[in-house]
């Protein structure tokens, strides 16, 4: 086989193992939110 035909067959079994590679997941962290409401300073008679 000649040198050119070598390096696509190469790339060409890179390419195909790369794409068949178990993908990762990401982890996503998701802030929950308040359960009560913090009080609200309305004034001293109010």
């Amino acid at each position: 086989m000649s040198s050119t035909v070598r390096i696509v067959f190469a790339l060409c079994t890179v390419a195909f193992v790369a794409a068949c590679a178990g993908k990762q997941e990401e982890v996503v962290y998701v802030d929950e939110p308040q359960l009560t409401t913090e009080p609200v300073y309305t004034g001293k008679y109010k």
